[in-house]
């Protein structure tokens, strides 16, 4: 049995349904004890991000032999409990790198030319002819190197701007970074120097609030981030009181510290633009994801090797 348990689905899944029974619950993921309860006889598990997969989770359904991750980010994973339990962990990774690279750009852009704030006071009769500013030329940092900002990168040559990169762990190749006019350089450049700053950072002990009152004091006051990788990287009070005093010019933020927020912080500050986690979601991405993901249950449930576990385990036991 295969157990969904967040709001996944496509005619693939349909598909996958004709040869497997299927247990689909998108809220499943909010009950722990319903869960449990219904993976004690399942064989995959199916979920997004909200689905907090513990080692308890694991450990109650003895005949799991993969779980799939509809997305990049593995946060809500015990992927060494997995491991310990034999369990395939498999995740479309760098499937929706574009969907992410684009909103990225779009953020920006939508900030950079007051397009949110534009579209109201138009809406409402008014024809207020403000002036924004380009992208084009400007300095463009990212804080990680991973799919999501190469993806950016490669967007961002368009428009002419030189990319500054941190990324401790990534190692490209000299043609590649000469291919996007990008360099990989201290975090102290990136911060003190760009003029626009991506983050695409995962939620890790080291990447915790790393976007702090200390670190936002040393950026250009015209400074714009677009956060796309993972909102607890950000003290969201340091941010507010950096927008709200015009220590930096705006903000894009996909993700949150707490999702969905509980607070409406940034609700009515005119130089940040809000989504709802949907960077990485488009009809693009979701189609190829979740033929990612029927594929990887396929082969672990018939026996075979998945190309996208990222865990130890690599077959179905």
């Amino acid at each position: 049995m295969i157990v969904i348990s967040e709001d996944v689905w496509s005619a693939d899944f349909e598909a996958l349904a004709e040869s497997f029974p299927i247990v689909r619950e998108p809220d499943l993921w909010s009950n722990p004890n319903d869960l449990k309860a219904k993976l004690a006889d399942a064989t995959a598990l199916v979920v997004r991000n909200r689905t907090q997969v513990t080692r308890e989770i694991i450990e109650a359904a003895p005949n799991l032999k993969v779980i799939a991750r509809a997305g990049v980010g593995l946060d809500n994973i015990d992927v060494k409990a997995a491991d310990d339990n034999g369990v395939v962990v498999a995740a479309a990774l760098g499937i929706n790198a574009v969907a992410v690279g684009e909103q990225t750009v779009l953020m920006a852009l939508a900030i950079s030319r007051k397009l949110i704030e534009l579209d109201a006071s138009t809406r409402n009769g008014e024809w207020n002819r403000k002036a924004g500013r380009e992208i084009t030329g400007k300095t463009w940092g990212l804080l990680g190197f991973g799919a999501t900002a190469r993806a950016t990168a490669e967007l961002l040559k368009g428009f002419k701007v030189k990319v500054f990169a941190y990324d401790p762990f990534a190692k490209p190749e000299v043609n590649y970074l000469q291919s996007i006019n990008a360099e990989m350089v201290t975090m102290e450049k990136v911060i003190a120097e760009s003029d626009y700053i991506s983050i695409h950072l995962p939620a890790t002990p080291e990447t915790k609030e790393v976007i702090n009152a200390a670190l936002l004091a040393k950026m250009k006051k015209t400074v714009i981030i677009v956060s796309v990788g993972r909102g607890e990287v950000i003290n969201e009070a340091d941010l507010e009181e950096a927008l709200r005093n015009g220590d930096i010019a705006g903000a894009g933020l996909d993700v949150r510290a707490q999702e969905p927020p509980k607070d409406k912080r940034f609700g009515d500050l005119a130089n940040v633009v809000l989504a709802p986690h949907v960077a990485g979601i488009t009809q693009e991405s979701q189609t190829a994801i979740n033929q990612v993901l029927v594929s990887e249950i396929r082969a672990a449930l018939t026996g075979g090797v998945q190309k996208y576990a990222v865990g130890a385990v690599k077959q179905a036991k």
